[in-house]
């Protein structure tokens, strides 16, 4: 899609990608649950949450975040569930769009056929993205490149460093990072406000 096309030649060429996403088998063999891609998408979104992939009461619902972590990240980012879930402001793109089952610790990584095969398309129809916020290794690793191999905490720091950078990186909001939140207090007594922040200058009405 060109970069001079219409909002509605943008809509319309996102609404044919989505049932495809939605509809894709790619992983099949893989998934333990079977396939259900979970996103959000509207072509006037204007941030994009990169997360990781569904957990499993996600694939249940077929809601994106739709459990614990996402109880978190909302109060993270002061985003009502209204606002959150609206497609139009807010695109939520996991690297594996499928629950991925279980894995040593957790949950298993997002299957590796999934970005490289979706995410390009997907994101070329998102020209209004303001902020990026990527959240946890997978987001960040591909959405910041350059902070690859660095310490979760200064790829958290480095990312809101500057304050217009386009993508900021969280850890992942799961419980099951309590024991990061714990050891580093620092990220909610001085990180959120600085996050919250720039999500209500990307939303906010003059920006559009």
């Amino acid at each position: 899609m060109p970069a001079s096309a219409s909002p509605s030649a943008t809509q319309a060429a996102l609404d044919e990608l989505l049932p495809r996403i939605r509809a894709c088998t790619l992983c099949t063999p893989h998934l333990p649950l079977g396939p259900r891609p979970v996103l959000q998408a509207g072509s006037g979104a204007r941030i994009l949450i990169a997360s990781q992939a569904p957990g499993r009461k996600v694939h249940a619902t077929g809601v994106p975040f739709d459990d614990a972590s996402g109880e978190r990240l909302r109060d993270w980012l002061q985003l009502p569930r209204e606002l959150f879930y609206d497609p139009a402001r807010v695109a939520i793109a996991p690297m594996g769009f499928c629950y991925p089952g279980k894995g040593a610790s957790g949950d298993a990584p997002p299957r590796p056929e999934c970005a490289p095969t979706w995410r390009a398309p997907l994101l070329a129809l998102l020209p209004r993205i303001a902020l990026t916020v990527a959240v946890g290794q997978y987001a960040i690793a591909w959405h910041l490149p350059q902070l690859r191999g660095r310490p979760l905490g200064e790829v958290v720091r480095a990312s809101i460093a500057t304050p217009d950078a386009p993508v900021i990186a969280l850890p992942h909001p799961s419980p099951r990072n309590n024991g990061w939140l714990k050891h580093n207090p620092w990220f909610e007594a001085e990180v959120l406000a600085l996050v919250r922040a720039r999500v209500a200058e990307a939303l906010a009405p003059g920006a559009y």
